[in-house]
């Protein structure tokens, strides 16, 4: 059996007649980050969206072939619930719930019954200190999320991700929506969770491709066409189509 923490192997979903991803194979390994690049509509959301079956929401799509988390099979062999605890998601725009600072991160505890208020406190402290946020909302646990900056939303969706004990974050282009200072702690932090989770990333900046991840998988047209280290991705691609994405000579 394999050591990584994901395998995805002959992989394709359709919506309806539509083949939106063609025979993917990927690997990611216990603190790997692995950013995804390509051109908008290439199939990067829509696969990272099936690795926490997302997809199961819509009613069109089909998935075909074998996506193991732990060498298990995650529509099988894993409860969906499980699954989402399991592997945490980031999203392009902060999404914090219209509640409390604390009680957005005590909030999926609290789900699995989890009641007991130092316990919660301890969680929510924890959960900050790991987004790197509780230095500047310690004195503001019971302030509205919504009147944190864009920044601190994003790195409050990250500590709500982080409460929920994941082992995978999937973060899908968590920085596009914020300015470069934003941008900076988002990237540092990434920096900072790989010692404790696997993460993937989607984006469309290279250089924040070539900064964060140390596995970079280069999508078009709904295939990955190139997987490899970051390092060689950048400098020495294999695939003429991956060398032109990079270079700026389309996309």
């Amino acid at each position: 059996m394999s050591g990584n923490k994901i395998d995805v192997h002959n992989l394709d979903l359709y919506y309806g007649d539509f083949h939106a991803l063609k025979n993917i194979e990927f690997t990611l390994a216990k603190q790997d980050v692995a950013a995804l690049i390509g051109p908008s509509g290439c199939g990067k959301s829509t696969f990272i969206r099936i690795l926490n079956r997302m997809n199961d929401l819509i009613a069109s799509c089909r998935i075909t072939g074998e996506v193991l988390l732990d060498g298990k099979d995650i529509k099988s062999s894993i409860d969906v619930t499980e699954l989402r605890s399991r592997v945490g998601m980031v999203f392009q725009k902060p999404n914090p719930f219209n509640m409390t600072v604390f009680d957005n991160v005590a909030y999926g505890k609290r789900m699995q019954g989890i009641r007991d208020k130092r316990q919660l406190a301890d969680i929510v402290e924890t959960s900050l200190k790991k987004a790197a946020l509780w230095d500047e909302v310690k004195d503001r646990l019971k302030k509205p999320a919504q009147a944190l900056s864009g920044g601190q939303q994003q790195r409050l969706c990250i500590a709500r991700s982080i409460a929920m004990e994941p082992e995978i974050i999937l973060m899908d282009e968590p920085t596009s929506a914020l300015d470069p200072i934003a941008t900076g702690r988002i990237e540092e932090l990434i920096g900072e969770l790989k010692k404790d989770y696997s993460i993937i990333i989607v984006t469309h900046a290279m250089h924040q491709a070539s900064r964060v991840s140390n596995k970079t998988a280069f999508f078009l047209l709904g295939e990955i066409i190139e997987y490899n280290d970051t390092r060689e991705i950048f400098t020495n691609p294999r695939d003429k189509r991956t060398e032109d994405y990079i270079s700026g000579r389309f996309g």
